[in-house]
């Protein structure tokens, strides 16, 4: 969230319950930012709001969450989105996007929703920026350290025996799980 430029009082929207989000909703609540959240699940919300997400949509119930990020934000849009979706969510995180506003592309969990091409024309009008984030930098990753032992932040998740590997692969698959999935090796 530091390469993003995350200011207190940034609204952020992640998407889902993973790792990824999950973390990205503790980060971006250290930082002052409301958390908006999409999942397929009523249960996984209420989770996350436990965590601090201020507002939460199952977007099985209606797929057009970019619409409601608009009126959660009075129709300004968000200023960052965390990005795990792919192709096919990228045209609705442009459309839940304030112009200026960041998407950080962090993951590719979907192809593409249809065969339209590139949305280089929402990309234009949002004057979004999109920011590709597979490895940070060393200082992101120092800054993360310190703010973790900071604020003495843990990860949200679940720890398995390496004997677990194929009903954990399963969980992923499923979409089942909440946070981070750890296999141990004894």
């Amino acid at each position: 969230l530091s390469a993003c430029e995350l200011k207190p009082g940034a609204t952020v929207l992640i998407q889902g319950t993973g790792g990824v989000s999950i973390f990205a909703l503790q980060l971006a609540r250290l930082k002052g930012a409301r958390v908006l959240g999409i999942s397929s699940s009523h249960e996984k919300l209420e989770r996350a709001s436990s965590l601090g997400l201020d507002a939460g949509f199952n977007y099985r119930e209606n797929p057009e969450w970019e619409r409601w990020a608009l009126e959660e934000t009075a129709g300004q849009g968000v200023d960052l989105v965390v990005e795990v979706g792919g192709a096919a969510t990228l045209p609705r995180s442009l459309k839940a996007l304030r112009i200026g506003g960041t998407i950080a592309q962090v993951g590719i969990l979907s192809g593409p929703a249809d065969p339209s091409p590139f949305p280089i024309a929402s990309i234009l009008h949002n004057q979004a920026r999109i920011h590709g984030i597979y490895v940070g930098s060393r200082k992101d990753f120092e800054d993360l350290n310190k703010a973790v032992s900071l604020v003495q932040l843990r990860p949200v998740g679940e720890n398995f025996p390496w004997s677990m590997a194929r009903q954990v692969f399963a969980r992923m698959e499923e979409a089942s799980h909440f946070g981070k999935l750890v296999l141990t090796v004894s």
